[in-house]
């Protein structure tokens, strides 16, 4: 795929290759991976709007960036009341943030029941306040959704223009319908509706897992740019193969991922969490069953790490 900037507001991207915010996964580290790897842009996982409003230690974790990252810092916070996304976007805790992005596609019926995420394609009027309130920030807005909400109710070049007209800097569309959740096929051609229906960077997101998966999702939507979500959790090296670095070494990388999510999380985290990261990295690879056994027994990072040294990664 041609590798360009995005201009968003006053912004500009390295690149238009991103890292979608991914719930549990794109924490400080794995976010300043992915963007040494090549992600012109990367998001945190989502942040609720009232647990910053109200101080909470758990949701302010979330806003961890790693000391001299150089990319965009971009948030992703999620709710469903205007004035509680407009403080949040304003707050403290976000003062180091340059682009605030908002959720209106997570399909978890926890998040939808509570008229969240993607509950929120129900309602364009709220929907469109959200936008408009967090836009008062003066931080540069982008919003995240599907393509609807089932086949039946298909609305995403409505709701694309809904959210231009609110003041939306760029939208990223995920190309499935929340009935979906993440299986099925992308809907190349409601992507490449809403990209000839507004002005705003269009970002295309949904079944990028190699870089031929990013050649076609960019042919046949004719989008600005895509988004990587389960791509990048499973191989984070994929924003190498797309933006052409090369000569990666990859246990190099993630024995750099296990170190430093112990040193900024902890012992507990960091060996729970690597024992997760290091079975998706192994996906496919000769032995890996045996491996992962060994793996999710593991006690210590150190433990994690001598596993790590017996895994061949090509």
């Amino acid at each position: 795929m041609q590798l360009k900037e995005i201009k968003i507001a006053n912004l500009h991207t390295e690149n238009n290759v991103f890292l979608a915010p991914l719930a549990g996964y794109t924490n400080a580290v794995f976010r300043e991976i992915c963007y040494n790897l090549g992600a012109g842009l990367t998001f945190t996982e989502m942040v609720s709007a009232k647990g910053l409003c109200y101080g909470s230690e758990k949701t302010e974790e979330l806003l961890c960036v790693c000391d001299g990252y150089g990319g965009i810092k971009a948030c992703q916070i999620f709710g469903s009341e205007p004035e509680y996304m407009r403080r949040a976007a304003e707050s403290e805790a976000l003062a180091p943030f340059e682009l605030i992005d908002i959720n209106m596609g997570c399909p978890v019926p926890k998040i939808y029941k509570n008229g969240e995420g993607s509950a929120l394609m129900n309602n364009l009027p709220l929907a469109a306040k959200i936008i408009s309130e967090c836009k008062k920030s003066g931080k540069a807005v982008s919003v995240k959704f599907r393509t609807g909400l089932d086949e039946s109710r298909i609305i995403a070049v409505e709701f694309a223009k809904m959210c231009e007209d609110a003041g939306a800097d760029m939208i990223c569309v995920h190309g499935r319908t929340r009935d979906k959740i993440y299986s099925g096929d992308v809907n190349f051609n409601e992507i490449a509706k809403v990209k000839s229906a507004v002005k705003i960077p269009v970002i295309a997101n949904g079944g990028v897992f190699c870089a031929k998966d990013a050649d076609e999702l960019i042919e046949r939507t004719r989008a600005d740019g895509i988004a990587i979500a389960r791509g990048a959790m499973y191989r984070p090296w994929i924003f190498a193969e797309i933006t052409g670095l090369e000569n990666i070494d990859k246990k190099a990388i993630v024995r750099g991922q296990l170190k430093k999510t112990r040193e900024l999380y902890g012992e507990r985290f960091a060996c729970v969490f690597m024992r997760k990261m290091i079975g998706f990295y192994m996906k496919g690879l000769p032995n890996a069953a045996k491996y992962k056994e060994r793996l999710f027994k593991a006690q210590t990072c150190d433990e994690v790490a001598a596993i790590l040294e017996e895994v061949n990664f090509y």
